[in-house]
């Protein structure tokens, strides 16, 4: 399929293929491209595909490479509770996020989510490309071997993976300490996708008659590192931020 990108004055044409056959890697090859550039795309490219640029083909993945290769980086980061992460240019083989370097900028994860973090890495991804493009035409940029050795993986996180005991969360909010930490790390982390949720009939003083399903949106943990669910899905209601929770769960 291809369409136009909506601004007139740059006509670029937008393909959206179901897969690489033959005939969309002839279509690619007919644009005699000089640099291909890849981000979020969560398969392997085949060699014959690569070969098809001049300078190659560069993929910009959101971590510190070789760490976090595969296709959760950012939510294994944030799971791991790491304090720095950031974005790697690289030039794509026919591995897994495996090919060598080209260039790395860092970021401070702080206390962003998943949602904030992406948008962040985007922002730097972006940047970067466009600052790396010139010298790695020009051949002032070498790319660098990764340190295979270093290399630690990533998998696609399930709806169970984000499953998280009411009763590990009323340990967390009484108690805190590790379990508290854990918790607050995998809310920041798997949502919206798979997004985090528990089992109950109550949580803190909110009371549903029997046992729901709840989203569990926004935590956050106190100075004393206990932990507190900030904002809820109950199944079949609104959102709900729970120091709000006077407003009705009808809503």
């Amino acid at each position: 399929m291809e369409h136009q990108l909506q601004d007139p004055k740059f006509a670029i044409p937008l393909l959206q293929p179901e897969t690489l056959d033959d005939a969309f890697i002839e279509q690619l090859r007919s644009f005699e491209p000089e640099l291909f550039v890849i981000a979020a795309y969560a398969k392997l490219v085949k060699q014959n595909v690569l070969d098809i640029p001049k300078y190659g083909t560069i993929g910009v993945h959101p971590s510190l490479l070789p760490a976090y290769r595969g296709a959760a980086p950012m939510q294994t980061t944030l799971l791991d509770g790491q304090d720095i992460t950031g974005v790697t240019l690289f030039m794509i083989d026919e591995k897994m996020d495996h090919g060598p370097i080209m260039a790395q900028e860092t970021v401070q994860i702080g206390t962003m989510d998943y949602i904030q973090l992406a948008k962040k890495l985007a922002e730097i991804g972006g940047e970067l490309v466009a600052k790396t493009i010139p010298g790695l035409v020009d051949g002032t940029i070498i790319p660098q071997e990764q340190d295979h050795t270093k290399a630690t993986f990533t998998k696609k996180f399930s709806t169970d993976d984000a499953f998280i005991d009411i009763h590990d969360i009323e340990r967390a909010h009484s108690e805190g300490g590790e379990i508290a930490l854990v918790i607050e790390r995998k809310i920041r982390a798997l949502n919206p996708e798979p997004g985090t949720w528990t089992m109950a009939s109550s949580i803190g003083d909110l009371h549903f008659g029997q046992e729901k399903r709840i989203k569990l949106l926004e935590a956050d943990l106190s100075s004393e590192k206990t932990l507190t669910i900030k904002k809820i899905h109950v199944e079949g209601k609104k959102p709900l931020e729970l120091h709000h929770h006077e407003q009705s769960l009808d809503k």
